[in-house]
Protein backbone atom coordinates (compact mmCIF):
# COMPACT_ATOMS: atom_id res chain seq x y z
CA UNK A 1 0.00 0.00 0.00
CA UNK A 2 2.77 2.57 0.88
CA UNK A 3 4.98 1.63 -2.29
CA UNK A 4 1.97 2.04 -4.25
CA UNK A 5 0.77 5.96 -3.04
CA UNK A 6 4.60 6.54 -3.11
CA UNK A 7 4.67 5.88 -6.41
CA UNK A 8 1.25 8.08 -7.27
CA UNK A 9 2.34 10.64 -5.40
CA UNK A 10 6.14 10.85 -7.21
CA UNK A 11 4.27 10.64 -10.61
CA UNK A 12 2.17 13.39 -9.83
CA UNK A 13 4.90 15.68 -7.86
CA UNK A 14 7.93 14.41 -10.25
CA UNK A 15 6.32 13.39 -13.62
CA UNK A 16 6.14 9.27 -14.86
CA UNK A 17 9.38 9.22 -16.16
CA UNK A 18 11.54 10.65 -13.05
CA UNK A 19 9.13 8.30 -10.75
CA UNK A 20 10.17 5.53 -12.83
CA UNK A 21 14.10 6.62 -12.28
CA UNK A 22 13.67 7.00 -8.62
CA UNK A 23 11.96 3.35 -8.51
CA UNK A 24 14.47 2.09 -10.48
CA UNK A 25 17.51 3.83 -8.57
CA UNK A 26 15.66 2.46 -5.77
CA UNK A 27 15.80 -1.01 -6.82
CA UNK A 28 19.44 -1.07 -7.51
CA UNK A 29 20.47 0.03 -4.31
CA UNK A 30 18.42 -2.29 -2.40
CA UNK A 31 21.82 -4.50 -1.31
CA UNK A 32 23.89 -1.59 -0.40
CA UNK A 33 22.80 -1.88 3.63
CA UNK A 34 23.28 -5.49 3.95
CA UNK A 35 26.72 -5.26 2.64
CA UNK A 36 27.47 -2.15 4.86
CA UNK A 37 26.24 -4.23 7.85
CA UNK A 38 28.22 -7.62 6.36
CA UNK A 39 31.64 -5.42 6.54
CA UNK A 40 30.41 -3.95 9.93
CA UNK A 41 30.62 -7.00 11.11
CA UNK A 42 33.47 -8.57 9.74
CA UNK A 43 35.89 -5.38 10.93
CA UNK A 44 34.01 -6.08 14.39
CA UNK A 45 34.73 -9.56 14.86
CA UNK A 46 38.97 -8.95 13.33
CA UNK A 47 39.10 -6.38 16.07
CA UNK A 48 37.91 -8.49 18.41
CA UNK A 49 40.46 -11.23 18.20
CA UNK A 50 43.04 -8.82 17.78
CA UNK A 51 41.73 -7.65 21.11
CA UNK A 52 41.95 -10.98 22.31
CA UNK A 53 45.15 -11.60 21.34
CA UNK A 54 46.29 -9.21 23.23
CA UNK A 55 44.65 -9.84 26.31
CA UNK A 56 45.36 -13.22 26.51
CA UNK A 57 48.89 -12.62 26.01
CA UNK A 58 51.66 -13.28 28.55
CA UNK A 59 52.83 -9.67 29.54
CA UNK A 60 49.12 -8.13 29.71
CA UNK A 61 47.66 -11.08 31.08
CA UNK A 62 50.17 -10.88 34.57
CA UNK A 63 49.89 -7.10 34.17
CA UNK A 64 46.17 -7.79 34.36
CA UNK A 65 46.32 -10.56 36.96
CA UNK A 66 48.68 -8.16 39.12
CA UNK A 67 46.35 -5.27 38.72
CA UNK A 68 43.18 -7.50 40.07
CA UNK A 69 45.29 -8.94 42.97
CA UNK A 70 46.23 -5.58 44.02
CA UNK A 71 42.64 -4.28 44.69
CA UNK A 72 41.62 -7.33 46.29
CA UNK A 73 44.75 -7.06 48.64
CA UNK A 74 43.79 -3.10 49.45
CA UNK A 75 42.76 -2.03 52.58
CA UNK A 76 40.81 0.66 53.44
Amino acid sequence: MYQAVRARLSALVCGVRTARRWRRAGRRDAGMVTSEYAMGIVAAVAFAVVLYKVVTSGAVSAELQGIVKQALDARM
